[in-house]
């Protein structure tokens, strides 16, 4: 395919705005112009998600409920309804199938759509997008951003650019252009540890990156180095996927206190590798690949897997490679807040598309 065919795709990428909070507001008409934080309020707890009113004061999702009443001394928390929020994005996703069926969701609260070719035959995306926006609004009275361009990396970057209730587009001949003077925090793939090393070499925006070499990119990033030379020029020829399968199954238990004694760590690790089997056998899945995940005190996380010629299963087979797993782990002297477990790597199809979940919703991770 040459270059022209990739630059008259047209992609738009749709993210709601503070979702979980704004479903909340939307229900309860008692919280809104307040500032809410979905979640739980006790001292482990942190904020799913936050109301603009609380963006306000500094709150943010993934921040310590602690920390965030902190900031915000009137903040109002809520429990979360994930079934609730899960039936809103089924709503949602019938309004993108009146104009597509090429939808690719990342998230509850945002997916790309690709409009190429689309079923009312409207010729601009943008004006696609403006109702979509307009539909969402009438229909479950919430608000959403979006972003129009001819591929992703650029769609969602416009998606954020104007939040909230926003409407970017940037066709290809500016996209050069708005990329040289975009922050390198703002591309995808760039968190605040590369953001860090890119910095130390002199790269701060999306002109200081397209002046480095192939090489240099590859050399202090691997493969990875690629992609951001490409975005760097605006090339990102990844295709929006309608059916995204995720072949693994998995549970994570977020601990009522952090546990660095063996044994209480062992104990908790049972009980995930229990509800694990218990999910395993409900989805009737199957495969090869354990993976540990470990989440510390500190929210610093890593993983550990390993690979069996045979199917994994059931508890007795599943439990012991879990604590094998646990030995490459040191937590002797950095407490563990959080242990998860999945199952990866079937052999063949499955029916069960698998997703991280908690064990409860309760937002303490």
């Amino acid at each position: 395919m040459d270059a022209d065919f990739h630059t008259e795709r047209k992609i738009i990428h749709i993210d709601m705005d503070a979702f979980y909070a704004s479903v909340e507001q939307r229900d309860n008409p008692s919280l809104r112009g307040k500032p809410i934080a979905v979640g739980h309020a006790e001292e482990r707890g942190v904020v799913a998600a936050a109301s603009y009113e609380a963006r306000r004061y500094g709150v943010r999702s993934a921040m310590s409920s602690a920390k965030a009443k902190r900031l915000c001394p009137s903040l109002i928390f809520v429990r979360g309804r994930m079934e609730v929020y899960k039936e809103v994005s089924r709503q949602i996703h019938e309004i993108f199938h009146e104009y597509t069926d090429i939808i690719e969701p990342i998230s509850l609260d945002e997916a790309f759509l690709d409009v190429t070719e689309n079923k009312p035959g409207i010729e601009l995306a943008v004006d696609i997008a403006k109702e979509i926006k307009q539909k969402i609004r009438e229909r479950l009275h919430l608000v959403a951003s979006a972003g129009v361009s001819y591929n992703k990396f650029l769609a969602k970057i416009a998606s954020d650019y104007r939040k909230p209730d926003g409407l970017c587009t940037i066709h290809p001949a500016q996209a050069l252009d708005f990329i040289a003077g975009l922050p390198i925090e703002s591309f995808w793939g760039v968190g605040p540890v590369t953001a860090k090393r890119m910095h130390a070499l002199g790269i701060h925006n999306g002109l200081q990156l397209r002046a480095c070499s192939p090489d240099r990119l590859l050399r202090e990033f691997g493969k990875v180095g690629s992609v951001y030379y490409d975005f760097a020029r605006g090339i990102d020829l990844r295709p929006v996927e309608a059916v995204r399968i995720r072949k693994s199954i998995g549970c994570e238990r977020t601990l009522e206190k952090d546990v660095s004694l063996r044994s209480s760590v062992i104990i908790e690790l049972y009980h995930v590798a229990v509800e694990l089997v218990s999910r395993l056998e409900k989805k009737d899945f199957r495969g090869n690949t354990l993976t540990l995940k470990i989440k510390f005190h500190d929210f610093r996380q890593i993983t550990r897997s390993l690979t069996q010629s045979r199917e994994l299963t059931t508890l007795d087979v599943i439990l012991p490679l879990a604590k094998q797993l646990l030995q490459e782990v040191d937590y002797a002297e950095h407490p563990i807040r959080l242990i998860g477990l999945s199952v990866s790597n079937p052999r063949e199809e499955t029916g069960g598309h698998g997703v991280w979940e908690q064990l409860s919703f309760d937002f303490k991770e």
